[in-house]
C-alpha cells in the first residue's frame, strides 16, 4: 500500500521539475502587422495546435518550437483571391504558391471552376495540400455541360439546371459563382443569365467574381454591367484582375473606379482584385473573335476564303487596338505544347522565324495557325504601369495572383505564378512608396478574408487560425522576371498554414497541413 501511494507521488513531483511546454510555437521579438491596416507592434506570439492563443510577452514561456523573428514582419498568411490551381493535383504542394506567403487560395475563377463540385473537392480532400484552398463555381464550366459551346440562351429547363447546379455548389462549400464573359460559352450569355444564376449564390452569401466582358475597348460598359448585376442579384462583385488593357485604353482606370465609387455610395458592395504587372496572360484565343470559335467549327471558318478574310481583319483589330497593344513583341508565348522552342518568345519572333515580314498582317495569320495546332498560352504586354498603380491605391483593391500553379522548367509562364505577392510588398509598397507597408498587408489577408467571409482567418489575433507569413520587410521582393520566369522571390523566411510551418529560413519543410475549405461548411 505504501509503494502504491508514493508512486503517483512521485510522478507528479517529476512532472513540477519538466513541466508541458505552454506553446507548440512561439514567434519571439516580431513585429505585428495584424492585417486590419493598423500600423505595426512589437510583441511575441504563442501557438497552440492550429491557433494563435496568447499575444504578449511570451520570453520566458515554453514552446516546442521556437521562432525568433527580430528584424523580420509577421503578417497574416497571404490570400490569393484569383487562382488557376488546376494542376493541384500534380502540383499539391503548391510551392510556386506557397513561397510567396500564400496561405490561402480561391480557385474557380474566369468562369472555370470544376464540375462536378462536391466530388472534386471531396477529392482534393485526399491530396497532402501545402495551403488552404478554397473554390468558385465556374459559370463557363456548368453551361458548356449544359448547353455545349453554343451561342444561343438557355431554354427555361436549360436556366433552372443552371441556377440548381450553382445552388447545389454553393451547398457543398463553394464561395461563390465565378464568370468569364469573355471566354467560350460565357460570352454567349446575355446578362439576365447572369443575373438568374448570381441570385442563387446570393441567397447563400456567395460573392460574384467576373472577368468582365471586355477589359479593353469595352471595359467602361463592362464595369457597368458587372455592377448591374450586383444591383439586380444583390450580390457582391469582385472585377476581377481588374485593369485597362490595350494602347487606346490607357488611362481609363480613373474611370471604371470612379464607376466603383459611385456604385458603392449607393450600397453596392464592389471590389476588385488585381495582380501587380503590366502584362496580362491567357490564350492566343482571345485574340479571335469568338463567333469565329463557335461551335468548335473554327477549322470549317478558316477554310472558307469568305470567312477567314473577316476572321483575320477582326484579329488584325485586336493586335491593333486591344490586348495585341498593337505591336507583335508585345505577343509573347508562355506555353506551346506544339512548338516548345517558341516559349519565351513573342510572335514577332515566330513571324522572323518563318521567313515573313513581322507585319501585324502576317501576325495575323500565324495567330489562325497557332489555334488550329491547339492554341498557346500567351503573356500580353499591353497595360500602363500609371493604371497599375492607380487600380492598386483603390482602398477596395484586394491582391490575387491570378497565376497558375508552376514547377521550375516546365513552361514559360507569367512571373505572376512566383513573385505576385512579394512584388507588392517590396517593389510597389517599399521601392515606389504606392502603398504603406500596413496597407498593402491589409489588401492581402484582412479585407480579402473578409470579402470571402472566411472565419478566424485574414488577422493575427488570439482565437485566429495560425496562418502567418513572417518576412524581412528589407529585402523581401519577387525575382521572377518575363525572361527568366521559373524564381522564387528572396526574403518569405516562414510560412505557416494552420499552426504548422510549410517554410522555414526560406526553405520547404516538407510539411503539408493545408485544407480544402468549404465556405457555408466553415468550422
Amino acid at each position: 500500500m505504501i509503494r502504491q501511494f508514493w508512486i503517483p507521488v512521485l510522478f507528479l513531483l517529476l512532472l513540477s521539475c519538466n513541466p508541458q511546454p505552454e506553446f507548440d510555437l512561439v514567434i519571439l521579438n516580431a513585429t505585428i502587422y495584424d492585417g486590419s491596416g493598423a500600423e505595426g507592434y512589437q510583441a511575441d506570439l504563442g501557438i497552440k495546435g492550429d491557433k494563435i492563443v496568447s499575444i504578449g510577452n511570451l520570453q520566458k514561456q515554453r514552446a516546442l518550437e521556437t521562432i525568433d523573428a527580430s528584424g523580420l514582419a509577421v503578417a497574416p498568411g497571404f490570400i490569393d483571391m484569383h487562382t488557376h490551381l488546376e494542376p493541384i493535383k500534380e502540383l499539391p504542394t503548391m510551392e510556386s504558391l506557397v513561397r510567396q506567403g500564400v496561405t490561402f487560395s480561391l480557385g474557380g475563377p474566369d468562369g472555370g471552376g470544376p464540375w462536378p463540385f462536391g466530388d472534386y473537392l471531396a477529392s482534393l480532400d485526399t491530396f497532402p495540400l501545402g495551403l488552404n484552398v478554397g473554390y468558385l463555381v465556374g459559370h463557363n464550366t456548368i453551361r458548356e455541360e449544359i448547353m455545349g459551346n453554343e451561342d444561343r440562351e438557355p431554354s427555361p429547363e436549360e436556366l433552372n439546371q443552371l441556377e440548381n447546379m450553382v445552388s447545389e455548389a454553393m451547398k457543398q462549400g463553394a464561395f461563390g459563382i465565378s464568370t468569364g464573359l469573355k471566354y467560350l460559352p460565357g460570352t454567349f450569355a446575355k446578362v439576365d443569365e447572369i443575373i438568374s444564376i448570381s441570385r442563387k449564390a446570393s441567397e447563400l452569401n456567395g460573392i460574384y467574381t467576373s472577368h468582365l466582358r471586355e477589359e479593353g475597348l469595352g471595359l467602361i460598359d463592362a464595369v457597368q454591367e458587372a455592377i448591374f448585376i450586383s444591383q439586380e442579384a444583390k450580390i457582391p462583385v469582385i472585377l476581377t484582375h481588374h485593369k485597362a488593357i490595350g494602347v487606346k485604353m490607357w488611362g481609363q482606370s480613373s474611370r471604371t473606379l470612379a464607376l466603383v465609387d459611385s456604385a458603392r455610395a449607393k450600397g453596392l458592395e464592389i471590389f476588385m482584385d488585381q495582380y501587380p504587372y503590366a502584362a496580362s496572360h491567357t490564350g492566343i484565343s482571345v485574340l479571335i473573335p469568338a463567333w469565329a470559335l463557335e461551335g468548335d467549327k473554327f477549322k470549317e471558318r478558316v477554310a472558307d476564303p469568305s470567312q477567314r478574310g473577316k476572321i483575320k481583319e477582326e484579329i488584325i483589330f485586336n493586335i491593333l487596338n486591344d490586348r495585341g497593344g498593337s505591336d507583335l513583341r508585345r505577343i509573347q508565348f508562355s506555353r506551346v505544347a506544339w512548338k516548345k522552342d517558341l516559349e519565351g518568345k513573342t510572335l514577332q519572333d515566330w513571324a522572323i522565324e518563318s521567313g515573313m515580314e513581322p507585319t501585324v498582317e502576317n501576325g495575323a495569320e500565324l495567330v489562325i495557325q497557332a489555334q488550329l495546332n491547339g492554341g498557346t498560352g500567351t503573356i500580353y504586354h499591353a497595360m500602363d504601369e500609371n493604371d497599375v498603380s492607380n487600380i492598386m491605391k483603390h482602398p477596395m483593391t484586394m491582391i490575387g495572383s491570378d497565376g497558375r500553379l508552376s514547377k521550375p522548367g516546365e513552361g514559360h509562364p507569367h512571373p505572376r505564378a512566383y513573385g505576385t505577392f512579394p512584388r507588392v510588398l517590396g517593389h510597389y509598397s517599399r521601392e515606389l512608396g504606392i502603398l504603406p507597408l500596413e496597407m498593402a498587408i491589409y489588401k492581402m489577408t484582412g479585407l480579402s478574408a473578409s470579402v470571402l467571409g472566411l472565419k478566424n482567418r485574414g488577422k493575427v489575433a488570439e482565437g485566429y487560425i495560425a496562418d502567418l507569413c513572417i518576412f524581412n520587410p528589407k529585402t523581401v521582393i519577387d525575382q521572377a522576371t518575363f525572361i527568366e520566369p521559373h524564381q522564387y522571390p528572396k526574403g518569405i523566411e516562414f510560412v505557416i498554414v494552420n499552426g504548422v510551418p510549410v517554410v522555414a529560413n526560406g526553405a520547404m519543410t516538407g510539411k503539408t497541413p493545408g485544407k480544402v475549405i468549404r465556405k457555408n461548411l466553415q468550422e
